[in-house]
């Protein structure tokens, strides 16, 4: 099945892109050619979709699933992972009162929030995350994906497992991967607090951070990523962020501390998420 999603412009799909490659979980997403490809869950069914842009302001989708019926959800959750119902006109206009921000937006325009297909693999991806690499932690991800992950029989290459579902999550002894025990039982439980309360990672919940600061293992920094990221909290502000005290040191000299930066963050509210989208690509593209 082929679908156009359509967006107000502008929209920067490289940085979107690159963000999403490099990220890519070995069996779960590939991208080539500057298409973004992945495996999809839902109800149970699997499939693929790849996603590029094509001309008049919009994403193709090429759509691979076994259940014409939800493809809606599909779309719901395709625009929410590209952002493509952001209203940049007002989120910068309010932070290019910021001099640094607004030159950032001058530089990036059509610069998106990447959202995430699902909750419960996003809250994955920012445990894994904690105190390593982003290359480490997708390579744990990847072995995630093999070791748990259902089969698919994919028509395209290098799509061969889905994320896996969150029962199969919540009674695997995860440490058995690579990571600290710790580390592991908060996947775990993670997991199982999706299963207890299943509307968990749904966007738009009142105090969505707050329940995930109840989970053991989930401090201020993943809550906030996962509220910005999955519950699409455009306020959402991952406090302490090495990234961000960094894009600060190289475009201004001098490195905030976290106090410095979550003082100055006020003034970006209700949009800090987007402030912090701002620096983070501003960090990638110096590199």
């Amino acid at each position: 099945m082929r679908l156009s999603l359509e967006y107000r412009p502008p929209y920067d799909w490289d940085a979107m892109l690159g963000f999403l490659a490099a990220r890519a979980v070995v069996g779960m997403e590939v991208v080539v050619d500057g298409v973004y490809s992945r495996s999809i869950g839902l109800d149970g069914l699997h499939g693929t979709v790849s996603i590029w842009p094509e001309a008049g302001n919009a994403l193709a989708v090429e759509l691979d699933f076994p259940d014409p019926l939800v493809v809606p959800e599909i779309v719901v959750r395709l625009r929410r992972m590209f952002d493509l119902d952001a209203d940049l006109a007002l989120m910068q206009g309010h932070l290019a009162n910021d001099p640094l921000l607004a030159r950032l937006i001058a530089a990036c325009p059509g610069l998106r929030i990447p959202g995430a297909w699902d909750g419960l693999e996003l809250a994955f991806r920012a445990v894994l995350g904690q105190q390593i690499s982003v290359v480490a932690a997708i390579r744990l991800a990847g072995k995630l994906v093999a070791q748990y992950g259902a089969p698919l029989d994919s028509g395209v290459p290098g799509l061969t497992h889905v994320f896996p579902e969150a029962n199969v999550l919540a009674a695997a002894d995860l440490a058995t991967l690579g990571m600290p025990k710790s580390r592991g039982r908060t996947l775990s439980g993670v997991a199982q607090a999706l299963l207890d309360e299943p509307d968990l990672f749904e966007p738009h919940r009142d105090s969505g951070v707050a329940r995930l600061l109840a989970l053991h293992g989930i401090g201020e920094w993943t809550a906030q990523y996962i509220a910005l990221r999955q519950l699409r909290d455009l306020d959402g502000f991952p406090y302490g962020d090495v990234g961000l005290l960094r894009a600060l040191e190289v475009l201004e000299g001098v490195r905030p501390t976290t106090r410095e930066l979550s003082l100055r963050a006020e003034d970006w509210r209700p949009y800090r998420g987007y402030a912090a989208q701002l620096l983070w690509t501003s960090l990638s593209r110096a590199d």
